[in-house]
């Protein structure tokens, strides 16, 4: 049976699309701005622009001074934030019913009057703390590049994906203040926007408060390019190297999987979860428990929207164990997976764990706030937040089966290897 939160979807003239999922039970708003732009949109030689921007939102537009949105915002009760991933930017707040107005108008005035307050020095500004963010968060953390390494195994050069969202920062440094005002009026508009509200607020309110805010934004926009053509599983596998100081040995497996919104992409997911993400996942219970060869295990999916997916395998080597043998025995599971689906086990478990993850999201007002704009862009029906555990609960052993023979055989998969550097031998000098 679906879940059953109302949820209303409209159109304004200017092309703004408005979700609005009325909630009383506590007197504040979320509101979440999708933007159709993230790293995937980028263009060769450009990259970066996209997360650069998140860092730009806040640094003062027309009417409001640098910093003083977020202040504005704190002032009042709320809070502010933005993310970026390949397929989008999401910029986010969480204010008091009485701070609505506010929010809105704080939104509309750094989406459409950013450029004249956005001066070479913001850009130099901003950069800069691009750049150390990177240095902190990937240069100089063990397994920072994993990501990053993996996107470049499993997709081409030239594919959206083949870059993660924090960029090169060569291309970062020699965009010019023309550059970033060419990218934000290419991408942001009301036409590449989905603004959702979820909370102490009707859906009448919500959209005469859209209309009054909002309503003028002009558009700019070009319009969103067509996904890339779907990817099939790597044909041969690929594999990679890299002698680090890492605190363990680590083996990441990367996979091509189906886009998103392709009906395998569910059963794929599942076949992850039957493979390492579980408790009873036939990973942790003959490599974490019965063999130790591993200290922990996961997996994961990546759903995208341009065709292609990325899904990762993630084991930490246990200590005088050869990652070698852990590698074969995971090929061995992966063939077992493929020839012979989950077992009812793993399915009532991944059904289970997807159940609560998914009810637990939508308990907040923000994660359902970014699962509706999400449900809008990429399934172009908010109502998928009220029927996607339906969808789960409809899989099939033989459908899981089937898409772990397609997607996740060994023969397809992109392997990363951290290893550390061989130790010395005790009698050298």
């Amino acid at each position: 049976m679906p879940l059953d939160f109302p949820v209303s979807l409209t159109t304004l003239d200017n092309g703004l699309r408005l979700v609005v999922n009325e909630d009383h039970a506590v007197p504040s708003v979320s509101i979440n701005l999708w933007v159709e732009v993230g790293s995937g949109h980028e263009q060769p030689g450009r990259t970066g622009l996209a997360h650069l921007f998140e860092h730009l939102m806040f640094q003062g537009s027309e009417l409001v001074a640098e910093g003083e949105h977020m202040a504005t915002l704190m002032a009042q009760g709320g809070r502010s934030n933005a993310t970026t991933s390949f397929d989008r930017t999401t910029y986010v707040e969480s204010v008091p019913t009485g701070a609505l107005e506010l929010a809105l108008w704080l939104e509309a005035d750094r989406h459409g009057h950013l450029l004249p307050a956005l001066t070479q020095t913001n850009l130099d500004n901003q950069r800069d703390v691009v750049v150390e963010e990177k240095r902190q968060r990937y240069d100089t953390v063990p397994y920072g590049q994993a990501l990053a390494h993996a996107c470049r195994l499993v997709f081409p050069e030239g594919h959206p994906y083949h870059h993660t969202t924090i960029g090169d920062m060569d291309d970062l440094t020699a965009a010019d203040l023309d550059d970033v005002h060419a990218f934000f009026t290419a991408h942001y508009g009301p036409r590449t926007s989905v603004l959702t509200l979820v909370g102490d607020v009707t859906a009448e309110r919500a959209s005469e408060l859209a209309e009054r805010y909002l309503g003028h934004l002009q558009d700019g926009t070009v319009p969103r390019p067509a996904a890339a053509e779907p990817l099939g599983p790597l044909p041969a596998p690929v594999a990679l190297d890299l002698v680090e100081d890492v605190p363990s040995q680590r083996l990441y497996l990367a996979f091509r999987l189906p886009a998103v919104t392709d009906p395998d992409f569910v059963p794929v997911t599942m076949a992850l979860d039957a493979l390492a993400s579980l408790e009873v996942s036939r990973l942790q219970l003959r490599l974490v428990r019965r063999e130790e060869s591993v200290s922990g295990c996961h997996a994961s999916a990546l759903g995208l929207a341009s065709g292609t997916s990325l899904g990762l395998v993630v084991l930490d080597v246990s200590e005088g164990v050869d990652p070698a043998d852990v590698e074969r025995a995971v090929h061995e599971e992966l063939e077992a997976l493929a020839a012979e689906g989950p077992g009812e086990p793993e399915l009532e478990a991944s059904r289970a764990e997807t159940e609560r993850s998914w009810l637990e999201a939508l308990a907040s007002f923000d994660q359902r706030a970014e699962l509706l704009g999400r449900a809008v862009v990429l399934h172009g029906d908010p109502q998928q937040v009220n029927t996607y555990l339906d969808e789960v609960m409809a899989v099939t052993a033989e459908e899981v089966r089937a898409a772990a023979e397609r997607w996740l055989r060994p023969g397809c998969a992109a392997t990363l290897r951290y290893l550390r550097p061989p130790v010395a031998d005790a009698g050298m000098p």
